[in-house]
């Protein structure tokens, strides 16, 4: 059942799976849902200043009773209410209830002001003071990367993207270049051709390999995307699918099963989708 851990390019190790709270919203809601996860097995908590659900993850962190070095920690500089990003590193830090972040991400391009060289030098620094062990991006395109790695001090493990089969061939590149770099991928929004794409290419193989391995459809997809070397944050308001999901680290398809998925994925949606944005480096 569990999921193999990924050496970073510093040496820690991050789970190969996270409970996301991006959609959660705050209060108490929050709250109940993580602590779920903890109790279902997940040990890596994926939140950012933008989903201001912060404080709700730390006091269910806290509540869980595990050590501190037995959860990971991940959340964002999103730039939030345009707060400058050691203001808003330690308000992550305070808000969460803890002395460090296990990673820091910039959350996206656009947060990266007045551009990305100085917003990584600051970066640097929170990683410097130990406020973050580890510093990464998300949602960065391989051009992105090259600017940042031209002046980067320390490397980035991680770039956190949108990936499921529908934009694997999109995101190709973002991947080979991460690779390329020893930057780890952390994939978000695996599910999207279940949970809001059905009814496409991608229907007939999902099945016909679940069926094949006595799993269920969205355990073949979590399953592609470790195959694809991809670290996953996912969420389910459910016990018994987060259970599922954390059971997938143990199914391992074959080359056949990839290259289906692979294939299908590759004939698009069955509505078209918007070209993933390379979003420009300014305000807005």
């Amino acid at each position: 059942m569990p999921w193999k851990s990924h050496k970073l390019n510093n040496g820690y190790d991050i789970p190969g799976l996270a409970f996301g709270t991006w959609k959660l919203g705050k209060g108490d809601g929050p709250i109940g849902q993580v602590s779920q996860a903890i109790s279902a097995g997940f040990s890596h908590i994926d939140t950012a200043q933008l989903y201001r659900n912060e404080t709700e993850a730390g006091v269910a962190i806290r509540d869980s009773g595990l050590a501190r070095e037995d959860v990971f920690i991940t959340t964002k500089y999103s730039r939030t209410d345009g707060l400058d990003i050691q203001t808003s590193v330690r308000n992550s830090l305070k808000y969460l209830g803890v002395s460090y972040l296990d990673l820091y991400l910039v959350h996206f391009p656009r947060a990266a002001l007045p551009d990305i060289p100085t917003i990584w030098k600051e970066m640097e620094e929170i990683q410097a003071l130990g406020m973050a062990r580890s510093i990464g991006v998300s949602n960065f395109s391989a051009e992105q990367l090259a600017t940042l790695l031209a002046s980067a001090k320390v490397k980035p493990v991680a770039n956190q993207i949108l990936l499921h089969p529908y934009v694997y061939a999109q995101q190709l590149p973002i991947l080979e270049y991460a690779a390329q770099h020893q930057i780890a991928i952390e994939a978000y929004s695996v599910l999207i051709p279940i949970t809001s794409l059905p009814g496409g290419p991608l229907d007939d193989p999902l099945n016909q390999i679940a069926g094949k391995h006595g799993v269920t459809p969205d355990q073949v997809l979590l399953a592609w995307t470790k195959a694809k070397g991809a670290i996953v944050v996912t969420t389910s308001s459910k016990k018994s699918r987060l259970e599922g999901y954390l059971g997938a680290g143990d199914l391992a398809l074959s080359e056949e099963d990839i290259a289906a998925i692979d294939s299908a994925g590759a004939k698009g949606p069955p509505v078209k989708l918007p070209r993933i944005p390379r979003v420009p480096l300014k305000d807005g």
